[in-house]
């Protein structure tokens, strides 16, 4: 019945107010997005601000702080479709060694030692996730 409510909400939106048509349909649907970021990361406030624009909930999970185990780092990495090295942050010291070296188990291993090798923002909605460069990827799993 939700559901129905929602659509029919979505319909009479769109015909008066067109432009909100886009955050009526995120925030109906019921999603629970993480956003794995550092604050200070002028893109993961830039992915901040469109979500919010959208009225879009989320989870923010400063993983420089708390740390990801490699576990999770795996997962993430599944969740995105991507290998280590293509979320290898290359600004970071030692970053050009470890992707020359193409040990993606290593690699996880040194994301997990040291967070700023991972590249940031990444974003959860369920089973799926994306590196938000641009932050507009993030539409993709909305």
């Amino acid at each position: 019945m939700r559901n129905i409510l929602d659509v029919a909400c979505a319909c009479v939106c769109q015909a008066v107010y067109p432009s909100r048509v886009a955050a009526v349909t995120y925030a109906s649907s019921a999603m629970a997005i993480t956003v794995y970021e550092k604050r200070t990361c002028t893109t993961c406030r830039k992915l901040a601000a469109l979500l919010s624009e959208r009225g879009i909930d989320f989870d923010a999970v400063e993983y420089h702080v708390e740390g990801l185990t490699e576990p999770q780092i795996r997962e993430l990495l599944a969740k995105a479709g991507m290998s280590a090295s293509a979320a290898l942050r290359m600004r970071e010291e030692g970053a050009a060694e470890l992707a020359a070296a193409g040990d993606e188990d290593a690699i996880v291993a040194a994301m997990a030692r040291r967070p700023a090798l991972l590249q940031r923002p990444i974003v959860v909605n369920g089973d799926r996730a994306v590196l938000a460069r641009p932050v507009e990827r993030v539409l993709e799993i909305l």
